[in-house]
């Protein structure tokens, strides 16, 4: 199974906002992806597998997520249409994953396997400075979500969610996104009603 032209075309205005691509890499690198589908709270990468495909969204939501001592599941980071997904370090580094993938919602996903992403680097020295940016830029993000959660108020991480992201609040259950902003449930449900944009 292929992609669709339209799938295609949000791959690559994904892909080409790190720059744009030669014609043939570009072909060479579409070639690579196969469509997938997960029904709901499908397990894509369990902890301790290694990470064998590097995903881009279609549609639907995935999020992945650590377990605590307690056995208690943290939110790491969520995923959506338009956006890459994966255990990202455990897909390059070819190591097991210290983390899950799950869909939350049925998922359409292109997905490129790891060997088809090492013979394109190899092939195309120009992918490793796309993947390098790609990387760069997620970490970035990381980084910065990182300081919010030492530093910042529990209203404050609260605020910055509802400012950058407010729809996830209608897609993803709040027990993820209260765990993915490091908040019990009652202490968002109270940020939920009291604090207004």
């Amino acid at each position: 199974m292929i992609p669709s032209s339209a799938e295609i075309d949000l791959l690559r205005q994904a892909v080409f906002s790190e720059g744009p691509l030669p014609d043939e890499v570009w072909s060479d690198f579409i070639t690579c992806w196969q469509p997938v589908t997960y029904k709901r709270k499908s397990i894509l990468t369990a902890a301790g597998d290694v990470e064998h495909y590097a995903y881009f969204v279609l549609d639907g939501i995935q999020r992945a997520y650590s377990l605590s001592e307690e056995q208690r599941e943290v939110t790491l980071i969520f995923s959506y249409a338009g956006s890459f997904s994966g255990i990202i370090d455990s897909f390059q580094l070819q190591q097991p994953s210290h983390y899950y993938l799950e869909t939350l919602s049925a998922s359409r996903l292109l997905r490129l396997a790891y060997p088809d992403f090492a013979r394109l680097l190899a092939r195309h020295p120009i992918l490793e400075t796309w993947a390098r940016r790609a990387t760069s830029r997620a970490l970035s993000g990381l980084m910065e979500r990182h300081i919010q959660q030492m530093t910042f108020s529990a209203e404050a991480r609260f605020r910055i969610l509802l400012t950058r992201s407010p729809r996830l609040l209608q897609l993803i259950p709040h027990k993820y996104i209260a765990s993915y902003i490091g908040l019990d449930p009652a202490t968002f449900s109270k940020l939920l009603a009291s604090v207004k944009l």
